[in-house]
């Protein structure tokens, strides 16, 4: 773990992460309000306007008059990165603290939050134009499966965590395996241990698999519910492209597949379970590698006992006069 006496010079940071379903909205806010905290949300989707069902975004009402940034920034048609959430992020950082407030990521979208934490340059080396437009023609001829396997053969690790839709993720790891010839999941591993860019806590739940899968069922019933058909329904015929980057998040493209007639409804629903609890496991293999990370079993705790909990890491790993 980083040696916190040499952070104390630099601005304080609350992380909180954990797999999809597990409960880092609810606990967030208590935080927030016992740390003087403002919420960014760590989310690669939530920064899309009009795609709330589907993220999960969270209301005004939950909210409960904590500050939250970095949602509905973008329009669902738009592109985003992990350079620009890094960029857009330092700048919430510098004013959040400004104002004598605490700044907190809280989300699950691991490599986003790595490109804050740690130090890492995104795009400044690591690339091969020739060789990304000779990948972008076998693509074309042969589709994204094909691609996929491309990368499953050279780099298990990071084919298992991107979906074979997510082409432009996974042209990006063949193209940082073809020039360096180290595994883009091996590289971000190296990322991990290098030291943080914030006085941060790395703060993360956790729930035994089969009560987070039932959650992430049960949160996918009431998706449907809340009407995740209509809002997709919405999007597109507001003239969102099926490929754009918003539309390839789980429950989205699921239901594209539905729309199109490849699958019935029934089972657009079955893979989106399926998939989400896939994605919750990549999620806890990801953060798992990371030794920062302290982790609080949610399992048979009050609301009050796990809040408990996380303030007490939190005192103990960072000093700053911002927490009262």
């Amino acid at each position: 773990m980083t040696d916190r006496k040499t952070d104390t010079d630099k601005k304080p940071l609350v992380i909180l992460v954990g797999p999809t379903a597990v409960g880092k909205t609810a606990a967030s806010i208590g935080l927030a309000k016992v740390l003087n905290g403002e919420i960014i949300s760590g989310d690669s989707m939530q920064i899309f306007r009009g795609l709330d069902i589907g993220t999960a975004k969270i209301t005004n009402e939950e909210m409960d008059g904590v500050v939250h940034h970095m949602i509905d920034i973008k329009e669902p048609w738009e592109t985003f990165s992990a350079a620009e959430f890094k960029d857009r992020v330092d700048v919430l950082i510098d004013d959040i603290t400004s104002r004598g407030k605490l700044p907190m990521i809280v989300g699950g979208t691991g490599f986003y939050i790595n490109g804050v934490l740690y130090e890492y340059h995104f795009g400044e080396a690591d690339t091969d134009e020739a060789y990304r437009e000779e990948l972008a023609a076998y693509h074309q001829q042969h589709g994204n499966e094909a691609l996929w396997n491309m990368l499953n053969e050279v780099d298990a690790q990071s084919a298992q965590r991107l979906h074979a839709n997510d082409v432009k993720r996974v042209m990006r790891a063949l193209e940082v395996f073809h020039v360096t010839g180290i595994p883009a999941s091996e590289r971000q591993s190296e990322v991990d241990k290098k030291t943080m860019r914030y006085n941060a806590v790395y703060l993360g739940l956790s729930l035994p698999r089969d009560i987070l899968y039932d959650r992430i069922n049960r949160r996918v019933d009431m998706m449907m519910e809340q009407g995740l058909e209509a809002e997709v329904r919405c999007a597109l015929d507001a003239g969102v492209p099926q490929d754009a980057l918003s539309m390839k998040s789980l429950g989205y493209r699921q239901m594209i597949q539905y729309f199109n007639g490849d699958i019935s409804l029934e089972k657009a629903v079955e893979l989106i379970k399926r998939d989400t609890r896939h994605f919750a496991k990549r999620q806890l293999t990801w953060f798992r590698h990371d030794p920062n990370i302290q982790w609080v079993d949610k399992q048979n705790k009050t609301d009050a006992q796990i809040e408990a909990e996380l303030l007490e890491l939190v005192h103990h790993t960072i000093k700053t006069d911002i927490i009262k």
